[in-house]
């Protein structure tokens, strides 16, 4: 639940009053609900709305709220029709970085009024906030030897952070997942908002534009999916691994049986049925096939060419 400048004004305003950050910081104080129910359109009020919530700063195109959940602030976002399946591949990411061991924020998923919301936990907490890779960027200007690669890597050196190996992990996770909406502003840096001291890389979080998400289902197999943040195509973006001998594939096994299982609940399947699973599942296990052989041979590539470099990075829209 990063800080924002809306909640910055208002401790702006409480300057001079008794009210301190520790009063009413979202962390440990209780927010209102009317906001977020009226994001999901379920709010029954006709007036005296509470606007004290984080939900006023919320961006992006899918639906989604900040929700207190058995004492933890949790974030919960819709999927995009016809399909509704970003929640689910956020589990589906989720089971993949777990078996493979990579930093990343776990997802669950939620019925409201038939229809399915990713869940998962706030990862900022009142003594860190995310530092969006976008915003490192900014912190100077990128040399014209530089690709946007080696831009991002050596703005995170400068910063003390060896930020390569999680880049690693990232990329070979969009690579499974065909992940379509890597931009620079859904990963980064954790920093101590008092201090500034930087903290490292921020764990894995919303990875639910991937899985082929609204491809037709018989256009699966043929599709070409584009790549963020780095290279356009997800097969030049691999070859900025620096390695995989973290990567133990055989970890993987299996793992198709764990896709048609998320997918296989009734209530899933009036918007995913059986072939879509397949079919999906089926391209996971080529593509693991293919990252494979990819790893085995691998050599180092030079990361400094910004030739296939993503020229945009902006979130997808959704209508």
């Amino acid at each position: 639940m990063p800080r924002s400048q809306p909640f910055r004004s208002l401790l702006d305003k409480a300057f001079d009053s008794n009210i301190s950050w520790a009063d009413i910081n979202f962390f440990d104080n209780s927010f209102s609900d009317d906001i977020g129910d009226v994001l999901f359109g379920t709010n029954t009020k006709d007036a005296d709305f509470d606007f004290l919530s984080p939900d006023i700063t919320t961006d992006g195109n899918l639906q989604k709220r900040w929700k207190i959940i058995d004492g933890k602030r949790c974030l919960l976002k819709s999927g995009s029709a016809p399909f509704r399946q970003q929640p689910f591949n956020e589990v589906i990411a989720t089971v993949i970085m777990k078996r493979l061991g990579i930093d990343h924020i776990p997802y669950t998923v939620t019925w409201i009024d038939d229809k399915p919301y990713s869940v998962c936990e706030d990862f900022v907490t009142k003594d860190t906030e995310l530092i969006s890779a976008w915003r490192v960027l900014q912190l100077r200007q990128k040399a014209n030897h530089e690709s946007a690669y080696l831009h991002y890597v050596n703005i995170c050196h400068d910063l003390g952070i060896d930020i390569v190996p999680a880049l690693d992990q990232m990329i070979v996770l969009d690579y499974i997942i065909a992940n379509e909406d890597r931009h620079f502003n859904n990963f980064g840096l954790l920093r101590d908002p008092e201090t500034l001291e930087w903290l490292g890389a921020a764990p894995v979080y919303d990875s639910g534009t991937s899985l082929w998400y609204d491809t037709p289902t018989k256009a699966i197999p043929h599709s070409d999916v584009e790549s963020k943040p780095f290279k356009r195509k997800h097969g030049e973006q691999l070859k900025l691994v620096s390695s995989f001998d973290w990567l133990d594939i055989s970890k993987l096994d299996g793992i198709e049986d764990d896709i048609l299982s998320i997918f296989a609940d009734e209530k899933v399947n009036q918007y995913i049925d059986h072939e879509r699973a397949m079919a999906v599942a089926s391209q996971v296990r080529t593509r693991i096939g293919i990252l494979e052989r990819i790893a085995a041979s691998h050599t180092s590539h030079d990361t400094s060419s910004d030739a296939g470099d993503v020229e945009e990075n902006i979130a997808t829209r959704y209508d």
